[in-house]
């Protein structure tokens, strides 16, 4: 439950900019009584088809009865919605609550010429979520038969959807609580538009550069040339209204005056200028600019008001904003051949594909793949971030045959739920590596809504190693993996030989593999290569080919010093024809060889060319300068693939899980309460809510004098302990906040007159009994809301690990079944779980089973803003909640919601 709208008002996030089918943007907001004149052109522009199709009559014009009735709503039992593109409404959702307070009836009208961009699947989202907040549960509708494509759009949401035909009528109904179908059917529709709208930015069929200029060194001057130069296979137009020629070729004062349409527009103009040439190219129906300007989110309060307008201006009229403040892009297939960007050359084609949100950043990332000559399939530098992002470029690489993994370097992630969810589902298929400074946190670039994260900064850690997700800190390390992604196959397991011509540093880079959690298999020392290349390289090429045929072997580091003779590029071929010829990876490290033919650091041997022009590195190897980066590299990728070929299992469904009675109680909790600050559950409540999906806290009671103790005691049965009810104390049996196993009524009134007087110098706290259960080793489990994570769950050993050592576990719902299981072997204490000094192993499957199911109650009811079970005992038949913190507060909009939004 959320705030719900008061008459005539409605929440700021129902206001959004979305992507429509077709990669274009529009704006969603609710209705407004000003806009009647714009509801009556959207009517009288429609055809009669259209206009019988929704009114079952034709009406050449809506009378100004209707057009009252449907401007002004409440925003509570009748809401409106409309989509508008360059200020135009192009298409009308609507909900009228019936006489039953959970059902609505609920009609669109879409524009004929907008008619199959997504429009209707897009508002039928944002009017369930607003309806769900006012409390109802069921949509119907009537539609005619032969309106087909209004049928699909409630068919293919997701939803169950019950149909009759009655009276020439087809009437439909169905539940809008989100189901995993319907948010399938979500974030399919979201991927196949996003990664849309990023391909129209990175194929662009014509491009044209605003502010192109013949003054050499200039911004402007450089992206033209770049453009021209690097043989952009479309129409390319200088805009420049003081120049008739630039680089040869005829130059256009306005985009207006082009004569054929521009796709992308490239702006490196003044930011006092660049309002008016958006809206050029939005008249002129642009669908994505890349802004280079400055002058935004780096100064100050003026920039960033200027950057929110702008990108409000390029959404409203249908358009994608890359930057501002932004390096360019890039695009390597031949087909297309775009440098769009500041780079003085288009990089050499491969499959890796580039994301920074940092200019600066952007061109080391840039000059760091090409001196390691590592193959680029596109590239684009975000800037300030204030529009396309990471996100976008995961759904774009995901349907990308060019690109066969990823980086990204991130300063800031300002939706970490949904890239946690595309980062899973990408490096299921294609190697995800991100470079993000631990000091940069979770908060979002400058210019966007405010929102600061509350969970733990490991929480974010965690979050990257669900997802599969190669974390590193710093650029070069990046491409220190990129090496061994881009052209090597994966290794199929954690096996390492070690190859060296020096016993010493062949055992030193065999003990930092250990360390690094790779099995050393085997380490050869006795590599010659004083006797001459004609005699060393064959006998390298037989001992590692040996090798790498052993089963348990499955990558192997040649490190090597200088000696006499030796030539890098022909070992590193060596290397390269035996890594392809095993299809295990081989990493090379030439320690203190400076070769002055040939850089080390970088993808090293006999290149060759594939069908289609694309370079391929499958005949180089990555070579090193420093064995330690090699080693490290070597193991980020097997901790990938290991990851990557387990079983992630299913999300968790335990059973007797009820969704819709806990958030029954939760409405109705919310309404008593008010639901305008965080509020503690008492026991009771909590326990009724925590019932919902099958948790029980072993039920206790207060008391105010001995004898309703013992009355309390004979009702829990004995024996049972006797606690203070203090958060500070109620764990603590050596301050005397907790006495343990009282068998009878006389020993009950003695402990009361006790732990009270005990109890007098901390202000003398409440008391209560509660039932005796197994002794077991005492856990904990924590989940909050993070504004920006979402829900956060974390575990661990209570006590000290927790209080002094920060020992937890993390991880970010939804879980897989391998999540579950990995999460309770999180903390670092969790050994004493499985047996330790003599104990007995613990039920690890009832914590696992309890962490399943606060997941679920997690995930599914924002509204719960805390959940604290502590101490939770766990003994070797079964777990024990014995205290339960609940809070809970009206929700906020997560930032991955049931409803598709661009992020503000």
């Amino acid at each position: 439950m959320v705030d719900q709208p008061a008459d005539g008002v409605y929440p700021e996030y129902w206001e959004a900019d979305v992507v429509l089918r077709d990669g274009g943007t529009a704006h969603l907001r609710p209705i407004h009584p000003s806009d009647s004149e714009a509801v009556q052109a959207f009517h009288t522009g429609q055809s009669q088809k259209s206009i019988y199709m929704r009114f079952f009559a034709f009406k050449s014009k809506l009378s100004s009865k209707e057009l009252k009735r449907f401007t002004e709503v409440d925003y509570k039992d009748r809401v409106a919605l409309v989509i508008t593109i360059g200020g135009e409404i192009m298409g009308i959702g609507r909900y009228d609550r019936l006489e039953d307070p959970e059902e609505a009836e609920v009609a669109f009208n879409i524009a004929d010429a907008h008619q199959g961009r997504g429009i209707g699947s897009i508002l039928l989202e944002h009017l369930a979520a607003a309806a769900r907040e006012n409390g109802i549960r069921k949509f119907s509708a009537e539609v005619l038969p032969e309106n087909r494509k209004m049928l699909m759009v409630f068919s293919d949401a997701g939803y169950d959807v019950k149909r009759h035909f009655d009276d020439g009528v087809v009437s439909l109904e169905f539940n809008i609580d989100p189901t995993d179908r319907s948010r399938a059917v979500m974030e399919s529709r979201e991927h196949r538009a996003e990664a849309r709208s990023i391909q129209e930015l990175l194929a662009p069929s014509s491009v044209a550069v605003v502010g192109a200029s013949r003054k050499w060194g200039s911004v402007g001057y450089q992206l033209l040339e770049h453009v021209i130069e690097a043989g952009f296979t479309g129409p390319v137009y200088a805009i420049n209204p003081e120049a008739l020629e630039l680089a040869g070729m005829l130059s256009f004062g306005r985009l207006s005056e082009v004569p054929g349409p521009v796709k992308l527009a490239i702006i490196a103009v003044p930011y006092d200028e660049v309002p008016k040439v958006v809206e050029d190219c939005g008249t002129a129906g642009v669908k994505g600019i890349v802004v280079a300007t400055a002058g935004y989110a780096d100064d100050g309060e003026r920039g960033l008001a200027r950057q929110r307008e702008l990108v409000r201006e390029a959404r409203a009229n249908g358009m994608r904003v890359i930057g501002p403040a932004s390096l360019g892009i890039v695009n390597t297939h031949p087909a297309v051949s775009l440098n769009a960007s500041m780079a003085p050359s288009l990089a050499r084609r491969g499959g890796l594909g580039l994301f920074s949100q940092s200019a600066a950043i952007g061109v080391s990332l840039y000059a760091a793949s090409s001196r390691r000559r590592i193959g680029v399939s596109t590239f684009l530098s975000a800037g300030n971030r204030a529009d396309v992002s990471g996100n976008d470029m995961m759904q774009f690489w995901e349907d990308d045959a060019d690109t066969t993994a990823v980086g990204l370097y991130l300063e800031s992630i300002g939706n970490p739920r949904k890239f946690s969810r595309l980062a899973r589902r990408l490096a299921r298929t294609k190697p995800v590596i991100v470079a993000k400074s631990d000091a940069m946190g979770l908060n979002l670039p400058p210019g966007h809504a405010v929102r600061t994260t509350q969970a733990p900064p490991e929480a974010l850690d965690a979050m990257m190693r669900q997802a599969g997700v190669i974390r590193v800190e710093t650029i070069e390390q990046l491409m220190d993996v990129a090496q061994i992604v881009s052209s090597q196959p994966l290794p199929k397991g954690p096996g390492l030989a070690v190859f060296s011509n020096s016993r010493a540093l062949g055992k030193v880079v065999a003990d930092s593999a250990a360390a690094q959690g790779l099995g050393v298999e085997r380490i050869v020392t006795d590599v010659d290569l004083d006797a001459g290349m004609s005699l060393a390289l064959p006998a390298l090429r037989r001992s590692l080919q040996e090798t790498l045929t052993v089963d348990t072997v499955h990558a192997a580091v040649v490190a090597l010093l200088p000696a006499h003779g030796l030539t890098v590029e022909k070992i590193a071929g060596v290397l390269a024809e035996c890594s392809a010829a095993a299809g295990k990876p081989v990493v090379a490290a030439f320690s203190g060889i400076l070769d002055a033919s040939i850089y080390v650091e970088g993808m090293v041997g006999a290149e060759t060319s594939a069908p289609g022009g694309k370079s391929s590195d499958a005949a180089s190897v990555p070579c090193y300068s420093n064995p330690g980066a090699a080693v490290a590299a070597l193991a980020a990728v097997v901790r990938y693939a290991l990851w990557r070929d387990r079983d992630q299992g299913l999300f968790v469904e335990p059973e007797g899980c009820h969704p819709d009675g806990a958030r029954a109680d939760l409405d109705q909790l919310l309404h008593n309460v008010g639901g305008e600050q965080l509020v503690r559950l008492d026991p009771a409540p909590a326990a009724g809510l925590l019932a919902h999906y099958g948790i029980r806290v072993v039920p206790s009671e207060g008391f105010e004098t001995a004898d309703q103790a013992v009355a309390a005691a004979n009702r829990l049965g004995w024996p049972v302990a006797l606690k203070t009810t203090d958060p500070a104390l109620r764990h603590r049996l050596d301050l005397g906040g907790v006495r343990l196993d009282i068998q009878d009524a006389e020993s009950l009134r003695g402990n009361v007159l006790q732990m009270r007087k005990s109890l007098e110098r901390y202000g003398s706290p409440a008391l209560e009994v509660q039932s005796m259960v197994p002794v077991g080793q005492a856990c904990t489990f924590r989940a909050i809301e993070d504004p920006l994570l979402g829900p956060v769950i974390s575990f661990g050993l209570a006590g000290d690990a927790v209080n002094l050592l920060d020992d937890w576990a993390h991880r970010v719902p939804p879980l897989s079944g391998s999540d579950v299981h990995d999460f309770i072997r999180g903390p670092r204490a969790s050994r004493k779980l499985f047996g330790y000094q003599g104990l007995p192993a613990v039920d690890v499957a009832a914590l696992e089973d309890l962490a399943a199911r606060l997941t679920r109650l997690k995930d599914n009811h924002p509204e719960i803003a805390l959940v604290e079970f502590n101490p939770v005992l766990a003994g070797p038949d079964g777990a024990s909640i014995l205290a339960a913190d609940v809070r809970i507060a009206n929700a906020a909009q997560r930032t991955d919601s049931a409803r598709r939004a661009m992020r503000s």
